[in-house]
């Protein structure tokens, strides 16, 4: 969007006259001239597309689909996902709606707490000619990070011509599968199905367990027992209030001005509770409390037994499905001749930049950092660094001081508490009757007049030798 804004695309506004797409700079972590799309209305339908320099038809190369999203308002109901359109004499970009046919869907979307990475391929029936959407397995990474920390992400999607498929974020691979086997509904029906005309015979006896036959309720076994009993072992509070009620009328409330007793009926103070009853353990009639029934057994039921007759659960037999075909190759879709951004958003300023499609994934690769590579840099430039990010955790968070405080605070005062030099003994027992004692420099003055001593003492002593052996020998130097 750097050199020809908007010059491929056709901007459709017929859903909303009030949606507007902007080419312009990120609003944070900007590269200087670097400019992308940005959809600027929230709570509206946004269509643009654009046609490519020739269809992708789908042989023995790989496609790979790449481009950058940036919720900078963060996300809260909407997608920024992408379309490819299928390639037919019909596709008419002016008409371009939520309607019109496409080959693959790939991009983010969320609402609610529901973050998707979409991945739909439109797969053909060969047998009817219908056609069905297929969707691939969810990546295993939390969406909902990236979705919300207003900086751009690179999605790039890679299908293969041996029918694998993976997609990477911000060069990550999060999700990888087979057009075979991973996408829901499958591509290939099962070769068989149920028989719609078959039905369960009536004596069939699905029941695993039955109440054993044999079973006597016991002599002593009383249904009619009460769960609960009152306690026998109660004792009525001292203090108990069994003449006061535990609430009287309102003495401090008056009839209504308007109360019309023919209409409303005789007036009568609201109930509180009984002043006299709050220092009290309680008024009114004491009762037993009541406690579980030791005696209680409920009523009584024959154990579960082993059904001799158990036929497992039905199902109705299978036949040949005659709806069965076999696609080996959905790789082969149908080629797609535009992409298109067809959008539902309750955010504005979700930026998008830098699309490429291509059979390269090194290609893709370059491109990726030549664009999406210097945004990176510069938003990691632009990062607090740690003891910041710390700080602001910690603000949204406060409770994240004390963790701070135990985890680093804590041990380096340990460390410093045992680890701090000590005095040495003798610095205490030296006294004022002592002997003055050398000072640090004094002795280590005298230590080395010592070495110095003992050093000339060795060489006289060598020297001497020396000449014994040249007067016994002959031999000099």
């Amino acid at each position: 969007f750097d050199d020809e804004p908007l010059n491929r695309f056709v901007n459709l506004i017929r859903f909303s006259l009030a949606c507007k797409w902007e080419v312009e700079p990120l609003k944070e972590n900007k590269v200087p001239g670097d400019l992308g799309l940005v959809l600027k209305s929230r709570a509206k339908h946004h269509a643009i597309a654009a046609l490519l320099n020739k269809p992708f038809v789908f042989k023995d190369k790989p496609l790979i689909v790449q481009y950058e999203v940036n919720f900078q308002n963060g996300i809260d109901c909407g997608g920024a996902y992408i379309k490819l359109l299928s390639d037919s004499e019909d596709l008419d970009l002016e008409q371009f709606h939520d309607r019109t046919p496409y080959t693959i869907m790939f991009g983010p979307d969320k609402c609610g707490e529901d973050y998707k990475l979409h991945f739909i391929f439109r797969h053909k029936n060969p047998l009817n000619g219908d056609v069905e959407e297929k969707h691939a397995k969810r990546p295993d990474v939390d969406l909902k990070k990236i979705y919300t920390d207003k900086k751009t992400h690179l999605y790039t999607l890679v299908l293969n011509p041996d029918n694998s498929y993976e997609m990477f974020l911000d060069q990550s691979s999060v999700s990888r599968g087979s057009l075979l086997t991973d996408v829901v509904p499958p591509v290939n029906p099962p070769k068989e199905t149920d028989d719609p005309k078959d039905s369960k015979p009536e004596d069939w006896d699905e029941r695993a367990k039955i109440p054993d036959p044999e079973a006597v309720k016991p002599e002593d076994w009383d249904e009619d027992a009460p769960a609960k009993v009152p306690d026998p072992d109660a004792v009525k509070p001292d203090g108990w209030l069994d003449d006061e009620p535990e609430f009287v009328s309102d003495p401090t409330a008056e009839k209504p001005d308007d109360w019309d007793e023919d209409m409303d009926g005789e007036w009568e103070a609201p109930q509180v509770p009984n002043p006299a009853c709050s220092a009290a353990p309680g008024c009114g009639e004491w009762k037993l409390p009541m406690i579980n029934n030791p005696q209680y057994k409920g009523k009584w039921k024959a154990p579960l037994t082993d059904n001799p007759n158990y036929q497992g659960v039905w199902s109705p037999r299978k036949i040949a499905n005659p709806d069965y075909f076999e696609d080996l190759h959905p790789f082969r879709m149908e080629s797609f001749s535009a992409v298109g951004l067809e959008l539902w958003s309750m955010t504005s300023n979700i930026y998008l930049d830098n699309f490429i499609i291509t059979s390269e994934k090194e290609v893709a690769d370059r491109w990726a950092a030549d664009s999406w590579g210097l945004k990176k840099l510069v938003a990691s430039a632009n990062e607090p660094g740690v003891l910041s990010q710390l700080a602001l955790a910690a603000e949204e968070r406060p409770w994240l001081w004390v963790v701070y405080i135990l985890t680093v605070g804590l041990p380096i005062g340990l460390a410093v508490l045992f680890c701090w030099p000590k005095k040495s003994d003798d610095d205490y027992v030296y006294k004022k009757i002592d002997e003055p004692k050398a000072e640090p420099e004094e002795v280590a003055e005298e230590e080395e007049e010592e070495e110095d001593d003992e050093a000339e003492k060795g060489k006289d002593e060598d020297e001497a030798k020396a000449e014994e052996d040249t007067e016994a020998t002959g031999f000099t130097f």
